[in-house]
């Protein structure tokens, strides 16, 4: 008897709808077959599998604001980041429509015959769906696997399935065939799990928590099974005196209040030159107070609730441990809202300061020079991404380079591109996602000779 999970509008607090969990018998069954459907999506003529794809765009794309609809009330998103987030899903299917017919492989010069290498896919792929952004991160799995002639299987979060199982109904409206891509809702304890230990699963893309990504990655090591991870993040955006330092202020909400914070890209640590500090602070907080934090249901609305109850309480324990130097405001009443809020902090072992909290909160600190600020930035485990503000190209450039971080963006907080990878540093992860060469990790590379 399988059991069902009751989604909550978390800017209301109330029932959504009732959504059926699956069994570890029936995620076996999904899994055998995807692996049934694999040899024939394999065989597909490149052309065919690259349509097919652009197919499924299509319709995705006919259905963005229903899509972004469904989001607004199962995840709380805004309406802005949730369209963003249906139209990412389409543009991922249509980039990587084109790489079916350009998974090249090499001829490499070697005596006595020809030497030639191919990419080939791996089979069924697991992926595993946070509830902070349902549906890109689902995209940034299945749009490559697929392209490189994988089937699918994959797990939304408990919290958030819906716009993971509408995308699963629209592949087979669009032609896909039946288990080349499967939407399985159902317990990490459970289906996640299977994933991991179950043979017929070749490769597991997890994104979510370090902790539950290193159980992960040891429970696939026990069949060397290949694995993704997208980690969390504890990200700095570092300004330099010589910025424009009310620009750079204005900006930094955006950078970590986005999603309520409850994104791994948030800039959560703001390193200010101790010469600029007062001054930035002094923009920062009407650019705090300005921020429209209101139910999703409003189009104008900025920044919306927490996911859950419990994540609410998890974000109250960081500000309770600290004094709040100013905060912006949100909807009392129901919902699991936090008003956006800032710390200052001396102390980098200050919990506030080392934690991913996920919310809506930041934490600023001053640095003295440009050594110091590298420092500060590079004392963490994690390394997901961070922002630079400086007029110094040069010293943009050397700080890009000397920060430990997969994603950087000089003068600007923009981390995320369907045609860049995408990655950590440390522990916020292993392998990249997104970007030219995203197919190949869901390949073999297979070497050929062939004597004269």
């Amino acid at each position: 008897m399988s059991d069902t999970h009751t989604v909550i509008n978390p800017a209301t607090a109330t029932p959504v709808t009732e959504v059926r969990l699956a069994t570890a018998d029936e995620a076996d069954a999904s899994i055998e077959a995807a692996h049934a459907a694999f040899p024939a999506w394999r065989a597909m003529a490149p052309g065919e599998r690259a349509g097919l794809l652009r197919r499924f765009a299509a319709v995705v794309d006919a259905h963005v604001d229903e899509l972004a609809e469904i989001e607004v009330r199962n995840a709380g998103h805004t309406w802005g980041n949730a369209r963003w987030e249906a139209g990412n899903v389409r543009d991922c299917l249509n980039y990587y429509a084109g790489a079916p017919e350009r998974l090249f492989g090499r001829q490499i010069p070697v005596p006595g015959g020809v030497d030639v290498t191919f990419h080939e896919p791996l089979g069924v792929v697991g992926i595993i769906v946070p509830w902070n952004f349902p549906m890109p991160i689902a995209g940034w799995g299945l749009a490559p696997a697929l392209a490189a002639g994988n089937t699918v299987v994959l797990k939304p979060a408990e919290l958030t399935p819906l716009t993971a199982i509408r995308i699963g109904e629209l592949a087979l409206e669009a032609g896909l065939p039946e288990h080349v891509l499967t939407v399985i809702p159902g317990k990490g304890s459970v289906v996640g799990e299977r994933f991991v230990t179950h043979p017929l699963v070749r490769k597991v893309c997890f994104t979510g928590s370090t902790e539950v990504g290193k159980r992960i990655m040891a429970g696939c090591a026990e069949q060397v099974k290949r694995v993704t991870l997208e980690l969390g993040g504890k990200s700095s955006n570092i300004v330099f005196a010589d910025a424009d330092v009310a620009a750079a202020a204005a900006s930094a909400p955006y950078a970590v209040f986005d999603n309520a914070g409850q994104d791994c890209c948030a800039r959560s640590r703001i390193l200010v030159e101790r010469s600029a500090y007062d001054k930035f602070l002094s923009h920062l907080e009407p650019a705090v107070s300005a921020l429209r934090v209101l139910d999703p249901s409003d189009e104008s609305s900025e920044m919306g609730p927490l996911i859950s109850a419990q994540q609410r309480t998890t974000v109250t324990a960081y500000l309770d441990e600290v004094s709040v130097a100013f905060s912006g405001s949100a909807p009392g009443g129901a919902g699991y809202w936090v008003a956006p809020s800032v710390v200052t902090v001396d102390d980098p072992g200050t919990r506030i300061w080392r934690e991913e909290v996920f919310g809506p909160v930041v934490a600023v600190m001053p640095f003295d020079d440009e050594a110091d600020a590298v420092a500060k930035a590079n004392d963490t485990e994690y390394g997901l991404s961070g922002s630079i503000f400086t007029t110094d190209l040069a010293r943009g450039l050397r700080v890009a380079r000397a920060v430990e971080a997969g994603n950087l963006s000089v003068n600007s907080h923009a981390s995320v591109r369907y045609w860049t990878p995408f990655g950590g540093y440390k522990q916020s992860g292993l392998g990249r996602e997104l970007g030219p060469d995203a197919p190949m990790a869901f390949t073999e590379e297979k070497n050929v000779f062939i004597a004269h």
